[in-house]
Order: structure tokens, then sequence, then C-alpha cells
């Protein structure tokens, strides 16, 4: 188990607060979640300037780790992905700390894929050759990423390019979670697996809720910062600043949402946002929008 943090927005925005100094900062997070559980198994903050992602890890705990607070402290963009580790399948090391990315996409799990050594043979074999090469650790998530990818490429997705057909990647990442825990669940009925995903090519971003906790706050307006007291926005005059965050509980004091459990959070690159059931087929008609 883990816990993830997402991040989009339409102007440039320091995160240092809500990473290290709110009132349940990922940081604080990483030290003691809603349930008492620590996440020192290792720490990783994937963000973007230009079209690929920057990523610094560690396989220290982010709340005895220096390096997580001066990598917070120094970021200023418009996405971000972070993650604190409770190792389930890999040991502690800096290869197996979220996210973990490839090319311009970047992905982070919060939980558990069920029967993974039964499993994993069959993920691999089902990755695209070339994207195999790319793995580096071993857990769960990093295979599951890169089998992911395998299925965007399949379905003619081009890794290596802006999304243009927002409902393509939903319905692939929708399918692949479904899918995933249908073989899981064969595997082991009494235990279902976790599957909270969070994907982003630094324009869209993608969260799943299965089976573990997801909240999520929208942000309208330059305000300032309930922690510092100053905003944190490079706001341009005549632009409406709009920005997502994205948590496994919520951070701060704000009236965060709770994402629905089997439903699917879409943030596109004007951060409007879509809150979509994931147990069968979506159509239009079962999208619901949110402002």
């Amino acid at each position: 188990m883990c816990r993830l943090y997402g991040f989009r927005a339409n102007e440039d925005t320091k995160v240092e607060c809500t990473l290290v100094h709110a009132q349940n900062a990922l940081l604080m997070q990483s030290r003691s979640d809603m349930i008492g559980r620590a996440h020192p198994d290792g720490w990783g903050i994937a963000f973007y300037h230009g079209e690929c992602p920057e990523v610094e890890h560690s396989a220290a705990a982010a709340f005895e780790d220096m390096h997580f607070s001066n990598t917070a402290e120094r970021i200023f963009t418009q996405t971000v992905v972070a993650h604190v580790r409770l190792a389930t399948v890999g040991g502690s090391s800096v290869l197996n700390s979220h996210p973990f990315v490839h090319g311009h996409w970047t992905f982070a799990h919060n939980g558990t894929v069920r029967g993974f050594e039964t499993l994993r043979e069959e993920l691999i074999a089902e990755t695209l050759p070339s994207l195999r090469l790319s793995r580096r650790g071993q857990t769960d998530s990093e295979h599951s990423f890169y089998w992911l990818l395998s299925r965007m490429s399949s379905a003619g997705i081009k890794l290596e390019e802006k999304i243009t057909d927002a409902d393509k990647l939903i319905e692939v990442v929708r399918s692949a979670v479904v899918e995933l825990n249908e073989r899981c669940a064969r595997l082991n009925q009494e235990d279902p697996p976790r599957l909270n995903f969070l994907l982003t090519d630094g324009h869209v971003m993608i969260v799943t809720r299965w089976n573990n906790s997801l909240y999520w706050v929208s942000r309208v307006g330059v305000h300032d910062c309930e922690i510092c007291g100053i905003p944190h926005v490079k706001h341009h005059t005549g632009t409406t600043y709009h920005a997502v965050v994205i948590a496994s509980e919520p951070i701060s004091h704000e009236e965060w949402q709770e994402v629905p459990n089997q439903h699917l959070l879409f943030v596109d690159s004007n951060i409007d946002c879509r809150l979509i059931p994931m147990g069968s087929q979506v159509s239009e008609t079962s999208a619901a929008s949110l402002s």
C-alpha cells in the first residue's frame, strides 16, 4: 500500500505546502496515514518542465529524508505526481520507488496486484518487447505500467505524441483495470486487488479508484495559501486560475470530494474533469461532468 498525489493546473504553481507543510501533507502521510500506517519504503516526485518529466527518487522514508522537502521546495510547474511507498511487492530500493516514467508518461500506483507471482509472466508476455527492456525494478506496479502502455499502443495511441483522443485513453485504462481485477479475482477471491492507478502525459491526467481511498479538490481563482498565507501561482492577468489536486486522503481543510469506488477521474488539458464509472462499457451519458 502507498499514498499518492497528483496535481494539474493551468498556470505554474508551487506545491511545497501540500507536499510538506499542510495539515496532512504527503510528508506527514509517509509517517502515519489516516489509519495509522507508515509508508517508509521510499518516495518519488515527478514534475514537468516541457514535454518530459523530471523525477527524483529515494529508497528512504520521506519523513526522514531532507531531499524530499528540498525537492518539493523547488518545484514550480503545472503537473506533479508524487508518491510515498509501503512495500508489498519488491523490496525497498530506488528502482522500486514510484512514480515510474517512460518518455512523457508518468505512472504511480496505490495498491497491490493480487496473485502477481502467477500473473507476472502473463503481463510480461503481453508487454511490447521494446517496453519490456525499459523495466528496471521488481514491483507489480512497474509491470502494470508497461503492460498498460502496451495496451495503449495496441489501441492506436501513439505514446510519443500528445493525446488527441481522450475517450480512447479512458476506455483503454478502464478496460485494463477491469480485466486486471478479473484476473486477480480468479486467483484470490478473498483478498481483492487494489488498483488505484495515476497516469499522466503532463497534459491530461487519469486516476482510477479501485478498492483504495481516493479524494480530489478543485481550486478556482487565486487565493492565499491556508498554510503560509501567500498565493503560490505565477498568475497572468486575464486568465482564470484552475487547478485539481488528487490524493489518497485529504491534505488540507478544503472541501475534498471522495471519488466513488470503481470510478475513474479524468482531467483534460483545460483542467476540466469527468467522473466515470468503470464497471461497464462507458457511454457519453454515463460520464458525469464536474465543474
